[in-house]
């Protein structure tokens, strides 16, 4: 890595979020084989190999958008976040996240990372609802996201095993009449007589 500041594309008061980077390609192979992270996704350890070809297929992949999530004011990435399944006619996303560095979890800073990424889809990609699935023993996440506005929506009941018992799949969405935007929608406005 170099000393320069990464490109940034939307910036919060405690996390900031630019495009993903081929030189983070093995930060992002040591998070994804973290079981402290991986516990919270549908993935699975992937070798080096896999992991470039997971970059570049996101890179190709139009129905995606992904973020790396850099604390403020140090630019430290500390996990990823995306948009994925974006559909443009009906103006829906799923919304995944992973905060890849232990010492940045439970210090509010996903639940930052999520405000930012949902006013990028409301406000830049003109969406109208995004979505998400979690899993019944994130309790964090859950918090989380209902701290960011999202609310629950429905269950698919005992659909995960994990640690010998079953557990719900959790999904919760928000729409745009819903959400606060924190930043874009006012650096969007600059400039533009409303009256």
């Amino acid at each position: 890595m170099t000393d320069a500041l990464p490109i940034i594309t939307l910036a919060g008061d405690r996390v900031a979020l630019g495009p993903g980077r081929r030189d983070l390609i093995p930060l992002y192979q040591a998070w994804i084989n973290d079981l402290s992270v991986t516990r919270f996704l549908r993935s699975w350890p992937m070798t080096l190999d896999q992991e470039v070809a997971w970059y570049e297929g996101m890179v190709k992949n139009r129905d995606l958008a992904y973020f790396t999530i850099y604390e403020l004011p140090t630019y430290r990435p500390i996990g990823g976040i995306d948009l994925h399944n974006i559909d443009v006619r009906n103006r829906t996303a799923e919304l995944g996240i992973m905060i890849g560095e232990r010492d940045a979890r439970g210090r509010g800073l996903g639940t930052e990372a999520v405000r930012l990424v949902c006013d990028y889809g409301f406000h830049a990609l003109e969406l109208n609802s995004i979505w998400l699935l979690t899993f019944g023993w994130n309790i964090a996440g859950q918090k989380a996201y209902t701290k960011a506005g999202f609310k629950e929506f429905g269950r698919r009941r005992q659909a995960r095993f994990f640690d010998g018992r079953y557990w719900d799949d959790i999904y919760m969405d928000i729409l745009r009449q819903e959400f606060q935007s924190p930043v874009l929608r006012k650096n969007m406005l600059e400039g533009i007589d409303l009256s």
